[in-house]
């Protein structure tokens, strides 16, 4: 039985696993069958697989559901001396799907879990069935992609934030403090439902986060991006045509004001040309959170659909 207080009063009930191959003691939760397609499930700034919870038990009946914790969020370790750019990450993620032998996977991607897993995508083409973006970007090596990045930082709270930070010198000891203002940076990037605000939920959210030295990841994650230190993953020409031939699919919260839809969206289409969006009003950045059931069915869908569509 896993501890109550690890479930946060029952509302994150899934086993916990943990990997040694990234390197550090990586958290993962592994639900369903290990016979069936993988849908794996990427986080992002700062959240971890709780982001997921509602997901899991949608899919796990029908498919091998993974859901990792980075480096340095939610139960994961938070190694002292690693650093934290989203190469770190794609590292990290491609051991675990490499010692887990993850094959047949649907990507489902939420914030820089999107270029994380677009980045596994990029060196394992051949391990992907489909793409999943989630209020998730999915950088792929277009021509425009710098171009939309800064667009969307220079009208984003969140990023506008992270700029000036940086700049003023406290975004460490900003951030260094996410068991005490985990509310607050939530809201910044972006939710809608205020209902969900109980004690559990921001328990759930902050608990890793009780010391400075527990939010490198979150640290990490914001320097990265005010420094320039983030190196996406570029496809090679056959990593690309491979990928984009794959079913696609975007899910996109439009009141996001940390990844706006005008800025993103374009990116995904881009990629995948016949792909169907959804855009869902009144969905904040968070989709998982606003709208849980709405966009668990529409990954269900999709997922049967092109199930059938390929036997």
């Amino acid at each position: 039985m896993i501890p109550h207080d690890e479930t946060f009063n029952g509302s994150f009930p899934f086993a916990p696993h943990f990997s040694e191959a990234p390197g550090f003691r990586m958290h993962y939760v592994d639900e369903g069958s290990r016979e069936r397609d993988v849908v794996l499930c990427l986080h992002g700034e700062p959240t971890w697989g709780y982001l997921f919870r509602h997901l899991i038990p949608v899919l796990s009946s029908s498919y091998r559901v993974v859901v990792p914790d980075h480096m340095g969020f939610g139960k994961s370790a938070t190694p002292q001396h690693r650093s934290y750019w989203v190469q770190d990450h794609i590292d990290n993620l491609e051991r675990l799907v490499l010692a887990l032998d993850l094959r047949r996977i649907t990507l489902v991607l939420h914030d820089f879990g999107g270029p994380v897993g677009m980045g596994l995508a990029a060196r394992h083409p051949d391990r992907i069935d489909r793409v999943i973006s989630a209020n998730g970007p999915t950088p792929f090596g277009q021509a425009d992609l710098v171009d939309r990045l800064i667009a969307n930082a220079a009208v984003s709270p969140w990023f506008q934030w992270i700029i000036k930070a940086e700049t003023e010198g406290s975004l460490e000891a900003v951030l260094g403090q996410l068991g005490f203002n985990i509310l607050s940076t939530l809201k910044l990037n972006g939710f809608e439902n205020n209902a969900l605000i109980t004690d559990t939920w921001i328990s759930a959210y902050g608990s890793h986060f009780a010391r400075p030295a527990d939010c490198l990841g979150a640290i990490g994650w914001a320097k990265g991006v005010a420094i320039g230190a983030h190196q996406f993953e570029m496809p090679d020409a056959a990593a690309r045509r491979a990928i984009g031939t794959k079913p696609a699919l975007a899910v996109w919260g439009t009141a996001d004001r940390t990844l706006q839809a005008d800025h993103f969206l374009p990116l995904f289409a881009s990629l995948f040309p016949p792909a169907p969006i959804y855009r869902l009003a009144g969905v904040g950045h968070y989709c998982f959170e606003d709208a849980p059931g709405l966009v668990a069915a529409h990954i269900a869908q999709f997922i049967r659909q092109t199930q059938r569509a390929a036997a």
